[in-house]
């Protein structure tokens, strides 16, 4: 693990979704770029200290050298925005596969650059879009593609939070600190920081690319350097219109991620606040509610559930859904076998490139005179 030490909020997240299903153990990492904090936080992990290093350079350098059954197989990067194309591209080019935090990097240039260098290695690169691990998401993009809704026409994806509705970055929260400096989040506030994922999950439900957009980004807490609210009109490739807001500024909001997916012959809604319910409301006929764990539900869904109905599954199970899937990716190849396709679903460096043109593109769609920019 590269980042994630004590006082982390999403290190632990991850910590934890990894090693859920018993498959993925944590034996190493560079947990801040102060080494004493590092050092600290391995002993919190209960880690061999020869394996608690001081940078990333360090932890892939050394791990390299270790005998192939006892080095990493891959490395999991929990740290800011800046700090993830760094580690991400130096493990690759060692040969260690990639867990990534979003969204993928601090620009396009990086984007980019991982992209090529994925696809020159041939190594697995997982982005932690965790939303997508929901079972009813699964569900959701199973009955698009079985035709179950008809011709996509109208998507609607919103994310609200209320945590940055005063100035906390003047404040000790470190969250707020680096999410609103232009030098650690990049060129977006919530946008990037929230708004990729409402643009992955439409994209990954309906399996539609957005090609153009119409955007309107705001700063409302004074002194703020990046915006802390937008909202964004879409155009997708199969004709449908959309529309996309994040807020972190609609105060009392949580975090409200919901999407709403009209067809010719049914819409769809699910909810993050309440994920073991996907909302169907067909043309014809009466409204349902698919539950997880009940009836029958698409394969992929069921691979993708651990409990019986009744007992409520959410964030960190999502997350584990990605670590799972990517275990099973690389114990397959490690044993030379095929992996069940089931398993191989997650979101990939491509789809983090997605998600940094969709920053990049609302930014800039945000200061035009032009009413619509094209996406790519």
């Amino acid at each position: 693990m590269v980042g994630g030490g004590r006082g982390a909020f999403i290190g632990a997240v991850h910590r934890m979704a990894a090693a859920l299903d018993g498959e993925i153990e944590l034996v190493c990492g560079a947990f801040s770029s102060d080494p004493a904090k590092s050092k600290a936080s391995g002993e919190d992990f209960y880690l061999d200290p020869s394996r608690v290093y001081n940078s990333y350079t360090e932890m892939i350098e050394k791990e390299k050298g270790l005998p192939p059954d006892v080095r990493m197989d891959f490395i999991s990067i929990v740290t800011p925005n800046h700090v993830h194309y760094g580690p991400a591209k130096m493990a690759l080019e060692n040969g260690f596969h990639v867990v990534c935090d979003k969204p993928l990097c601090f620009d396009m240039k990086e984007a980019h650059d991982l992209q090529e260098t994925v696809a020159r290695t041939g190594l697995l690169f997982a982005l932690t879009h965790n939303y997508t691990g929901y079972p009813l998401v699964k569900q959701a993009r199973h009955m698009v593609a079985n035709g179950e809704l008809g011709d996509i026409r109208k998507i609607v994806v919103e994310y609200p939070q209320g945590w940055l509705s005063t100035k906390l970055e003047d404040s000790d929260q470190k969250q707020a600190s680096w999410r609103t400096d232009p030098k650690r989040s990049g060129l977006a506030g919530s946008m990037g920081d929230i708004g990729t994922h409402a643009e992955n999950l439409a994209e990954y439900i309906t399996g539609l690319r957005i090609t153009e957009m119409c955007a309107d980004l705001n700063i409302f807490v004074p002194g703020r350097l990046l915006d802390d609210d937008g909202s964004v009109l879409l155009n997708f490739e199969n004709g449908a219109k959309g529309i996309l807001f994040a807020s972190q500024i609609a105060a009392g909001e949580e975090n409200n991620l919901r999407i709403r997916i009209y067809g010719t012959k049914a819409g769809i809604e699910w909810r993050q606040q309440e994920p073991n319910s996907l909302v169907v409301r067909p043309l014809e006929g009466s409204m349902r509610v698919v539950r997880t764990g009940v009836g029958a539900l698409c394969a992929s869904a069921q691979a993708h559930t651990r409990l019986p109905s009744g007992h409520p599954e959410g964030y960190l199970e999502a997350f584990a859904n990605i670590y799972r899937n990517v275990a099973k990716c690389l114990q397959a190849r490690i044993e030379g076998k095929e992996v069940d396709p089931i398993y191989d679903d997650f979101p990939s460096v491509a789809d983090g490139v997605r998600g940094m043109q969709f920053v990049t593109k609302v930014v800039e769609a945000s200061a035009s005179d032009q009413k619509w920019l094209s996406f790519e």
